[in-house]
């Protein structure tokens, strides 16, 4: 009876150990969306446990007329659609600054702002990630006091 005991527990374990899902330890790529203005950011995921991760998100514009950059951290939380689909959701926020040279007499301005995030990705057999998402931003400054929605392309290599 007890060895019973012993095989009955090991096997439900083992039975819930292998359902648990992997997500990729670092992800280092590129988020191609709007970003404010700002288009591709620099894209950087890191797991923080089984099934949440934090991703953190940079972007940046050099032109003739302004500066600006913006910086995003999310908190994900991460399910598994099927095999390697996983959908995921989060929540944090970030810094934007905007320094402008001809425009605005020279003006700089930094604002915060608070975000959202729900998409889907699939993770290729190859160390290969793929994403789609959606990403509300409220803004809290001057130059950026409103309500934005981002939709992006992620593009990442997974070590």
């Amino acid at each position: 009876m007890k060895k019973l005991f012993l095989l009955s527990f090991a096997l439900l374990g083992f039975a819930f150990a292998s359902s648990g899902q992997t997500i990729s330890e670092n992800a280092l790529g590129l988020r191609l969306g709007d970003s404010d203005g700002l288009g591709a950011e620099i894209s950087y995921q890191r797991a923080l446990g089984d099934n949440n991760r934090l991703e953190l998100d940079f972007g940046w514009r050099d032109g003739n007329n302004y500066n600006a950059f913006k910086l995003t951290g999310l908190y994900q939380w991460v399910w598994v659609l099927d095999g390697s689909f996983n959908w995921y959701a989060g929540v944090g926020g970030g810094i934007a600054s905007f320094d402008g040279k001809n425009v605005l007499d020279g003006e700089s301005e930094t604002a915060l702002f608070a975000a959202g995030d729900i998409g889907i990705e699939y993770n290729f057999d190859i160390p290969l990630q793929l994403s789609l998402d959606f990403r509300p931003e409220l803004g809290f400054g001057d130059f950026r006091d409103d309500l934005d929605f981002d939709i992006a392309l992620g593009i990442r290599y997974q070590f």
